[in-house]
C-alpha cells in the first residue's frame, strides 16, 4: 500500500527526445530502478511525429491512412506497452514513470488510475475539467455538443513490479494525424487539446511544472532531482 511519508524521487525533465532514445533511457532505468541503483524516476519530454503500437494494435487501426501518415513524415515504432496504436509529436507531453509499484499501489488498475488523476489535476489547473471513461482509459473532456473527446492517453507496462511506458498529454500538438488513425484502438473516437479547448495556445513548461508537482502530490514522492 501507498506509503504516508514522501519518498524521494528523480525529475528528468528533457524538453525533446527522440522515440528510439527514450525507449533506451527507459530500459536503462528500469534495470536500475530493479536493482536499486536509481531511485523512482519521472521523465517528462515530447517527441518527434512518431506512431506507437501496443500490444493490442491491429493492422485496421492504422494501415489504411499509411501513405499519408507517411508523407507527413512520420515514423513507425512497435512496443511492449498495453493499448493500441496512438500518434506522438511536438507539443504533447510524455510522462515515462519509471517505478517499483508496489511502494505505492497494490496493483496496475489503482496505478492507471493515479496517473488519470494526475492529468486530471492539472487540466483543472486551466479550467478544464477532464474525467474517466466508462469503457475506456485515459483522460476526456466534453465538447459543446456533449460528446467525450480524448485529451490524454496511458499504455503502460510492468515488468517484474517496475513500470515504464506512461501517459501523453495533448497540448498544442497537431490532432490532424489522429483523424487517421483509430487512437488507441477506439472506432470514432475524436482527439482533442488543451489549445482546442482554450481556444489559444497553452504553455507548455507550465503544463511540464504542473504534471511534476501533480504527480509528486498523488504519489507522495518529493524530487531531489530535475535534470534538464
Amino acid at each position: 500500500m501507498p506509503q504516508t511519508s514522501h519518498r524521494q524521487g528523480n525529475l528528468l525533465s528533457i524538453p525533446s527526445l527522440a522515440f528510439a532514445k527514450s525507449l533506451e533511457l527507459q530500459q536503462t532505468l528500469v534495470v536500475e530502478r530493479s536493482e536499486e541503483r536509481q531511485l523512482d524516476t519521472l521523465i517528462l519530454t515530447e517527441h518527434e511525429p512518431v506512431l506507437t503500437f501496443g500490444r493490442t494494435t491491429k493492422p485496421e487501426h492504422w494501415e489504411p491512412h499509411w501513405g499519408e501518415l507517411q508523407a507527413k513524415g512520420i515514423s513507425l515504432h512497435q512496443t511492449n506497452r498495453g493499448g493500441s496504436v496512438t500518434y506522438h509529436g511536438p507539443g504533447q507531453i510524455i510522462g515515462y514513470p519509471i517505478l517499483r509499484l508496489r511502494n505505492f499501489f497494490p496493483g496496475p488498475k489503482i496505478y492507471v488510475k493515479k496517473l488519470e488523476e494526475v492529468l486530471i489535476r492539472t487540466l483543472e489547473e486551466w479550467r478544464i475539467v477532464g474525467c474517466r471513461h466508462e469503457s475506456f482509459r485515459g483522460v476526456w473532456v466534453k465538447s459543446k455538443e456533449g460528446q467525450l473527446e480524448k485529451i490524454a492517453s496511458i499504455g503502460v507496462r510492468i515488468s517484474k513490479g517496475i513500470t515504464m511506458h506512461g501517459f501523453a498529454l495533448n497540448v498544442n500538438v497537431d490532432l490532424q494525424p489522429f483523424s487517421l488513425l483509430s487512437p488507441c484502438g477506439i472506432e470514432h473516437c475524436v482527439m482533442t487539446s488543451m489549445e482546442k479547448t482554450q481556444k489559444e495556445p497553452v504553455d507548455s513548461n507550465s503544463v511540464r511544472d504542473a504534471i511534476a508537482k501533480n504527480f509528486a502530490m498523488v504519489f507522495g514522492l518529493q524530487w531531489t532531482q530535475n535534470m534538464a
